[in-house]
């Protein structure tokens, strides 16, 4: 017998996996059931809807990058590694995690209900005010140069995380968020971050 909770946790798990498929097709709760070997009804005894396991979805999602980007906040002292470290995580989790990606770019969430793309942008906008808050640390140890606008520089790191996920799931999950960043970093320092090496 299943403890509480393993349950749902097995059906989050096998909606994820069936987010890998490359062809991107609608998940129903009947497909969802057919893998799981159980009725649709057994499904609803765990989640009063399908929204809902999206909804569970999107939970370990959100609590799974900000345990990390809690942890960066708190090790790493310097605001530009922290810019860093973030959108490495933001990158590496997307190519360890491809059903979540479909979630995060909302190309899972089409036609559901509209709930969820709305938490997924309150997700993004805490993405961004992290990003935001490591380059506001940046400017005070005087890594950058002039006086940027953070708002714009969080929302266009967040944008080029954003056009890396939505390759990887465009290829089929061919073309990895974290191939070229070794040298893709540099550029995007001196695009936007204008950094001083004192």
């Amino acid at each position: 017998m299943a403890k509480p909770g393993e349950r749902r946790l097995q059906i989050l798990q096998v909606l994820a996996a069936m987010l890998e498929d490359p062809k991107g097709e609608k998940i129903t709760t009947a497909a969802l059931a057919g893998r799981l070997n159980c009725s649709e009804a057994a499904l609803y005894r765990h989640f009063a809807s399908k929204a809902q396991m999206f909804e569970g979805l999107i939970e370990f999602i959100e609590t799974s990058l900000f345990g990390v980007i809690n942890q960066i906040e708190s090790e790493e002292q310097q605001g530009l590694r922290q810019v860093e470290h973030v959108v490495v995580l933001l990158l590496g989790f997307a190519q360890r995690n491809k059903g979540m990606t479909r979630v995060l770019i909302g190309d899972a969430l089409v036609n559901e209900h509209p709930r969820l793309q709305l938490r997924i942008n309150q997700l993004m906008e805490k993405l961004e005010a992290a990003l935001r808050q490591a380059l506001r640390i940046a400017a005070a140890q005087h890594r950058l140069s002039g006086d940027p606008d953070f708002g714009s520089v969080a929302n266009l790191l967040l944008c080029y995380v954003i056009g890396r996920w939505q390759q990887y799931v465009r290829s089929g999950f061919t073309r990895e968020p974290t191939t070229q960043w070794a040298k893709q970093w540099p550029l995007l320092c001196t695009a936007c971050l204008d950094q001083r090496n004192a």
